[in-house]
This record gives structure tokens, sequence and C-alpha cells, in this order.
């Protein structure tokens, strides 16, 4: 029975010709190649920045507005000058940074403020504390120093914005 299997699958192995592009393809996809015509890459792209966005702005961001009297005692507790404020920027940083990368609108800037947001959490906030606690914050933070270094992608306001300038 398995060889009958076996003889009826072989036209098809025979049909396959590995042409130079089918070739490149298959590295491309196995090696992670990328070139300019590739979407794949920045469709995967786009899906982490939107979970991303959204994960920072709902779950994380949205809870500290406005910000509370304990978040702002922890913030003076850092040594920051002006608590208050810097309280509202590292609330408004999370909710309304994490909308606008998850829309791909201003995504370096915005960027920058989250990993400069999630370092402090990280390093300062929650310093004394064992990783496990921390890991978020450096999580978001490398994530989206990703996007600080590379950009949004194709599937972005600030590539649709791009194109229409041009």
């Amino acid at each position: 029975m398995l060889l009958s299997q076996c003889r009826r699958a072989e036209p098809l192995l025979t049909d396959l010709t590995l042409t130079p592009t089918t070739m490149r393809t298959y590295e491309n996809f196995l090696f992670g190649g990328e070139s300019s015509t590739s979407k794949l890459p920045d469709l995967g792209r786009a899906g982490i920045r939107v979970f991303t966005g959204l994960t920072l702005a709902l779950a994380h961001g949205l809870g500290k507005l406005p910000p509370s009297e304990g978040f702002v005692e922890d913030v003076a507790d850092m040594g920051f000058p002006a608590p208050g404020f810097f309280a509202w920027m590292a609330a408004l940083t999370e909710f309304v940074g994490g909308l606008l990368l998850a829309a791909g609108l201003l995504t370096r800037p915005v960027s920058l403020f989250v990993v400069i947001n999630m370092a402090v959490a990280g390093f300062l906030s929650q310093a004394s504390d064992p990783y496990e606690l921390r890991e978020k914050a450096f999580l978001f933070g490398f994530v989206t120093l990703m996007y600080l270094l590379a950009g949004a992608g194709r599937y972005s306001a600030d590539a649709l914005i791009r194109r229409n300038r041009s």
C-alpha cells in the first residue's frame, strides 16, 4: 500500500522545478530574507505594532488616567521635579502614545517617549522588584525600540502620509 502511494506521488515530485526565482522565494521564507517587494515582514510588523500599541494604551495607560495620588507620589519618590506633570506625561505616553503606535502615526517620536517611559519603569520605579514584575516594561521598551529604529513599516499612517507627500 505504501509503495503504491509513493508511485502516485512520484509525478507530483518530478513536476516541481526549482527556478532561481522559486529558490529565492523559499530562501527568503526559510531564512528571513527581506526585499522591498515582500509584504510579509511589514504585515508581521504591523500586527505586532497594533497589538503592542493597543495593549499599552488600554491595559496600561487608560488605568493611569487621571493619575492617582499614589502614582504621583511614586513619581515624586523617584526624584522627579513636578511629579504631577511627570505622572500625567507617563500616563499620556502610555495611553495616547499606545494609540498612535497602533495606528502607526508619528511612530518614531512616540516610540522614543515609550522607550524612555519603559526605561524609567523598569530601572527606577520597579528597580527593587523581581525581574518577573519588570519584564513587561522591558518587553514594551524593546519592542518600541525596534519601531524607533525601523519605523512603522508599509502598513501604517506614517507610510500613507509619506506616499501622499511624494
